[in-house]
C-alpha cells in the first residue's frame, strides 16, 4: 500500500470525526447525514480533494451543507493539524460526490425495466 493511499484513508477517517464532532457543535446549520466518501491527497501533500456525500431532506439543505463545509475548510484543516502526525496538513477542497445518488437512480431505472419485462 502506497503512502498516499494510507494518508487518504487516514484523512477520510479523521475528517469524518471532525465533521461529526467539533464542526457540528460549532456550526448548527449543518443538516443531513454527511459522509466523507473519499480523500485524494496530492503526492506533494500540499492539497487534498475531499469528496462528500450529503443525504438531506431537500436539495437546498444539501447545497447549504456543502457550502458550509467549504466555508469551514480552514477550521477542519486546523483540527486535522492537532490529530495528524505530519509536518504539513494539506489545503482542503470539498467536492460533492454524486456517485451514491447516481447508483440509486440506476437502481430505480433497472427496477422499472424489470417491472416492464414481467
Amino acid at each position: 500500500m502506497k503512502r498516499t493511499d494510507r494518508l487518504d484513508s487516514e484523512y477520510r477517517k479523521e475528517i469524518s470525526a471532525i465533521v461529526a464532532g467539533p464542526l457540528k457543535n460549532r456550526e448548527p446549520r449543518l443538516k443531513g447525514i454527511i459522509s466523507i466518501t473519499e480523500a485524494d491527497v496530492a503526492p506533494d501533500l500540499k492539497t487534498a480533494k475531499i469528496y462528500v456525500s450529503v443525504f438531506a431532506s431537500s436539495a437546498e439543505e444539501k447545497k447549504n451543507t456543502i457550502e458550509l463545509l467549504k466555508e469551514n475548510a480552514g477550521f477542519i484543516r486546523r483540527e486535522l493539524a492537532h490529530v495528524m502526525r505530519t509536518r504539513t496538513v494539506p489545503a482542503l477542497t470539498f467536492l460533492e460526490d454524486a456517485s451514491i445518488e447516481y447508483g440509486a437512480k440506476m437502481d430505480e431505472l433497472l427496477e422499472g425495466l424489470n417491472k416492464d419485462n414481467k
